[in-house]
């Protein structure tokens, strides 16, 4: 399930340079594993899909968590989406991301496998990294 915010368009915003790119395994800490996919996507259902596509991998499906954010241009306004999908903040973490890159018509979907230890305050580390780094690499 998607939360929901409108912010106003600007014109500085900017949309993705590709359509997917999935970074697999990118830290490791403690035991745990994050990977992260970025896609564009223009609605709810491209949302959607595109976490369909990403849980089609057995592995993905079976991950603790796939938390996501989502910015969308919908005519002068942004609807902003996230799911933490267990991990409470991520979705609101990634979603500053977004907003600090000037992205619209994005997706991240940031995939984590837990190792059996609490990282605490470090998850957000995590999760704030591997989403300006999938950014960094499109």
């Amino acid at each position: 399930m998607h939360e929901d915010q409108t912010s106003i368009f600007f014109a500085t915003e900017k949309e993705p340079s590709t359509d997917w790119l999935q970074l697999d395994r990118i830290i490791v800490d403690r035991g745990s594993k994050y990977s992260v996919t970025i896609g564009r996507t223009k609605t709810k259902e491209e949302v959607d899909a595109l976490l369909v596509r990403i849980k089609k991998d057995k592995k993905y499906r079976t991950a603790t968590h796939n938390s996501l954010a989502s910015r969308l241009a919908t005519g002068t306004q942004i609807v902003d989406g996230k799911s933490d999908d267990g991990e409470t903040g991520a979705g609101m973490a990634m979603l500053r991301v977004l907003h600090r890159n000037n992205l619209v018509n994005v997706t991240v979907v940031v995939t984590r496998w837990y190792g059996g230890v609490k990282l605490y305050g470090d998850r957000f580390r995590h999760i704030v990294d591997a989403t300006q780094l999938v950014i960094d690499e499109m």
